[in-house]
């Protein structure tokens, strides 16, 4: 009686498997990552999509892959974004400009965390000075006495966590 339920199993699993939807699995797409640091930790990142057509180019350039241009993330709330700082000047580096590493506030596992950031230029007011900034608060700091300035230029861009302190995708 036990082998007749185990066939019956096997058939009904072998028809509900050969009616089941197709879907491949295990596809794995290939995309740059950008090294940049959150709460003083490295991290790495995509970007996916930019509110900007100038900065999607950038990005686009830079990474050697494309970065849509989507108009309407610059219609996203405020209280849906996070911050990414990017440095105008100072110490050279791997940064979209051309200086330091990218600085991102609310990683993943933060009450905050969302993958829409809002573009922050860092400027530093005596770029001889400069020091590589690795967290959000080092930003802030440096800002509040005036070594930087900060400027928000309206920029949104889809900048989702790879790895991070504590995960990866």
């Amino acid at each position: 009686m036990l082998k007749k339920w185990i066939a019956l199993l096997t058939v009904l699993t072998v028809l509900l498997t050969a009616c089941a939807p197709k879907q491949k699995m295990g596809t794995t797409a290939i995309m740059p990552a950008g090294m940049a640091y959150a709460e003083g930790r490295e991290i790495y990142f995509m970007h996916t999509e930019a509110s900007d057509a100038d900065v999607a180019q950038l990005l686009t350039d830079m990474m050697d892959s494309p970065v849509l241009h989507v108009p309407s993330l610059a219609e996203t709330p405020d209280s849906a974004l996070a911050n990414v700082y990017v440095f105008t000047n100072g110490i050279e580096g791997m940064g979209p400009l051309g200086f330091a590493a990218d600085v991102f506030d609310s990683p993943p596992g933060t009450a905050n965390y969302t993958p829409l950031r809002r573009l922050v230029l860092v400027t530093w007011a005596n770029p001889a000075s400069a020091r590589v900034l690795k967290s959000a608060a080092e930003v802030q700091a440096a800002a509040a006495t005036g070594e930087v300035t900060l400027e928000e230029p309206g920029v949104v861009i889809n900048m989702p966590f790879v790895v991070w302190d504590g995960g990866k995708r």
